[in-house]
């Protein structure tokens, strides 16, 4: 069996990434019922929010389906009392130290899994107890590395050193993508920018459109002053780069980003104003449609050009 299928107790190693709003219970639940490991991405959304998400979808599925927690959260240690109270079992954490909560929440019976974007963090996080690592290369959507190390540079570099199984992430999409990153010696997958254009995803429907829409060159890596960031070049973005001819402070760039953007842009629709996070993928991506066909059609890709079951 499988490392991860194994340590989360699913059927495919396939994990859907906990995205802030994109990643609501509906998401989460189908993915979990298709198969994967679906994620409540609880970095947008306040302490009450995520109690109703969680039970919404412990409701919603008898499948194991984890939570992802951004470790700068203002609210953190109540997340985590929430998510200890209703008994969720998988926890992935990320933009933090890992050791933070580690030994608290595994001493809970949860099983812990820290997103890392480099060799020396991945160590780190295994230092600190983690039971597995996402190990995610710049390609993907959303807060990022600042090193700039591609999916597939990564992969096989921080395989070399890890002794606990290890989730590839960033850029992929197909189940082409899943094979090559487990070849390189990923246990699993971490799908993202796939799922945002999914029917369950919460996202607004014409930031969903426009990710159909992208192509290649599209987005690009950004505000490696505050927290490096892939976005969709939209007007928003062109004032980012218009600012950095000035050779702005750190104050002037988050004075122009302000408060909200990713949600007035990715949850709220607007095109314009909003920070639309999303991964280089996004060029490969051409429709919209149930998570369950997402999750069928990657594991299919990648039996068939793996000549074999998954299991």
């Amino acid at each position: 069996m499988n490392k991860i299928t194994q340590l989360f107790n699913i059927k495919y190693p396939l994990i859907q990434a906990g995205m802030i709003w994109n990643s609501g219970w509906r998401l989460a639940s189908a993915v979990s019922n298709a198969g994967g490991l679906g994620i409540i991405g609880a970095g947008s959304m306040y302490p009450d929010v995520l109690r109703e998400h969680i039970l919404k979808c412990q409701a919603a599925t008898d499948k194991p389906f984890g939570i992802n927690v951004p470790m700068l959260y203002p609210n953190i240690d109540e997340i985590i009392a929430i998510i200890i109270e209703l008994g969720v079992k998988i926890v992935f954490t990320s933009a933090g130290n890992p050791k933070t909560h580690t030994a608290n929440l595994k001493s809970h019976g949860i099983v812990v899994v820290h997103v890392v974007s480099s060799v020396k963090f991945a160590l780190k996080a295994q230092d600190a107890g983690v039971d597995a690592v996402v190990a995610e290369g710049f390609e993907a959507g959303g807060h990022n590395g600042r090193d700039e190390t591609t999916t597939f540079t990564l992969i096989p570099m921080v395989k070399e050193v890890l002794d606990i199984p290890l989730i590839a992430a960033g850029g992929i999409a197909t189940g082409r993508g899943m094979l090559a990153a487990m070849i390189l010696g990923a246990d699993a997958v971490q799908v993202g920018s796939r799922f945002v254009a999914s029917e369950e995803s919460s996202a607004h429907r014409a930031f969903k459109d426009l990710v159909v829409n992208a192509k290649e060159g599209d987005t690009l890596l950004t505000l490696k002053e505050l927290a490096p960031v892939r976005l969709l070049k939209n007007k928003f973005f062109d004032d980012v780069m218009e600012l950095y001819t000035t050779n702005p402070s750190k104050e002037d760039l988050i004075k122009l980003l302000g408060r909200a953007r990713a949600k007035k842009g990715m949850f709220e629709g607007d095109l314009v104003e909003g920070e639309l996070e999303i991964g280089q993928i996004a060029g490969l991506i051409h429709d919209i449609k149930p998570a369950a066909e997402i999750v069928k059609e990657i594991i299919a890709e990648f039996e068939a050009l793996n000549g074999k079951k998954v299991l």
